[in-house]
């Protein structure tokens, strides 16, 4: 399956001053499959090393840094020649291997000519914890679950895909094509963007075939809670996991620390939900009270909201029939705005500068979203279905007059000057909405 970030991919290989590159991403969000491509498709080889497959592959890193006997071990190991500039090295699980995280380093200064790119499921983690990490010496890059745009490919639209990525504000969009993208976006809130689940639901239809992968993707995180984490956080990393469908159906979803359980403060669980954020499973938005650049300096870090890396996972987390997506049940619009706030979050990601926040004033306003796009600061109100009253987006212009604001819906219109609306299958265009 086609991935965006391939081009990116490219472009590191271009690069003068290229460094070795580490690929971040959630366990099963298709890293291995990127890099494999990428080697087939852009080198006359690749040479391939897993570290949590074969143990055996540590004991290269253990005698030395030495990068050219590195190289020719393992080589032997892969039973081919590792040519400068011809031979892509992947070295996914790489987590499992702290020396050859620190490598990298010596790879930089003394073999830049080689191209090496690192991938892991749980690389946030490692590198929190790596006491000798090559600060400065690597690149990096960050593969998410597929998105919808990509998840229109695989289901064999591509024309529709580069339609809506190449939408902008004044373009007409014919009704019937609105339909179609609404249908498709209907189907990626019960897939989600796995690409083993997104493969599974275009090639065969089977909602019952997806609901068990997704329940296997779900099982293999939690496995991971209880290999990696620390065993004083295991039931403290399942108890907030599993909270999330919970907190994100209330009223208000801030995240609440004595909602996971009766008892438990924040000081109690603060280390498993770096944990979480740190392995890429959960992403943590914070409240911002100023929308002022850099928008990081205005966050307060003690109210967020947290957010899952997929929608179909979420979905399937929570329990939630696919039957009542695709029928748009009554019961099931509470839950929809959750769900369409977490589809929106995971499509702005990697798109902006900084981070997603939301904007609270009080008790009185909230807006979903506030995003950063190079000197604007854009709000964003998400609503799930056509309506588009947004009073408290109206308080935010009100008091902050920004050039630029976006109310996100399922109407396929997009008028507005400074108020832009945008239909949620476009929201990850919101760049060629204002120019930018």
């Amino acid at each position: 399956m086609e991935r965006a970030l391939i081009a990116d991919l490219i472009n590191w290989k271009e690069k003068p001053c290229r460094k070795p590159l580490i690929l971040k991403g959630v366990r099963q969000c298709g890293k291995t499959y990127l890099l494999k491509a990428f080697g087939e498709q852009c080198y006359d080889s690749f040479a391939y090393f897993n570290f949590e497959e074969t143990e055996a592959l540590k004991t290269v890193f253990e005698k030395d840094y030495d990068t050219d006997r590195i190289l020719f071990e393992l080589g032997l190991f892969a039973g081919k020649t590792i040519e400068a500039g011809h031979t892509l090295v992947i070295l996914d699980e790489i987590q499992e291997c702290g020396r050859a995280i620190t490598a990298m380093k010596y790879f930089c200064e003394n073999a830049p000519e080689y191209h090496i790119v690192c991938a892991g499921s749980l690389l946030g983690i490692a590198l929190q914890n790596q006491l000798s990490f090559p600060v400065g010496k690597v690149d990096f890059l960050t593969l998410y679950p597929m998105s919808f745009s990509e998840f229109i490919r695989a289901a064999g639209s591509p024309q529709l895909a580069d339609y809506i990525t190449e939408f902008k504000k004044g373009d007409t969009l014919p009704e019937v094509i609105a339909e179609k993208l609404t249908g498709f976006l209907r189907q990626y809130y019960m897939t989600g963007g796995m690409p083993e689940v997104v493969s599974t639901w275009c090639r065969t239809k089977n909602i019952e075939e997806v609901e068990r992968i997704q329940q296997a993707i779900i099982n293999s995180y939690e496995l991971d809670f209880a290999k990696h984490a620390p065993a004083k956080d295991f039931p403290k990393l399942s108890a907030i996991w599993r909270s999330i469908p919970e907190q994100l159906a209330k009223e208000n979803t801030k995240f609440i620390f004595s909602h996971v359980k009766k008892g438990w403060r924040s000081k109690d669980l603060e280390d498993a939900l770096e944990w979480l954020i740190g392995a890429g499973l959960v992403y943590k938005v914070s409240k911002i009270e100023k929308p002022f650049i850099p928008l990081s300096a205005y966050a307060d870090d003690t109210a967020f909201k947290l957010y899952m890396a997929d929608i179909g996972i979420l979905r399937k987390l929570s329990k939630l029939p696919y039957e009542v997506i695709l029928d748009t049940a009554p019961t099931y619009r509470e839950f929809k705005g959750s769900l369409t706030e977490n589809y929106v979050l995971c499509e702005l990601l990697g798109l902006v500068d900084d981070t997603a926040y939301y904007w609270s004033s009080g008790n009185t306003a909230e807006v979903d979203f506030v995003i950063q796009c190079g000197k604007e600061i854009i709000p964003i109100e998400v609503k799930s279905e056509k309506n588009v009253k947004a009073r408290s987006l109206a308080e935010y212009r009100k008091k902050y007059a920004p050039a630029y604001a976006v109310k996100t819906s399922m109407r396929s219109d997009t008028d507005g000057d400074a108020v832009l609306n945008i239909p949620l299958y476009m929201i990850a265009s919101v760049k060629n909405f204002i120019g930018k």
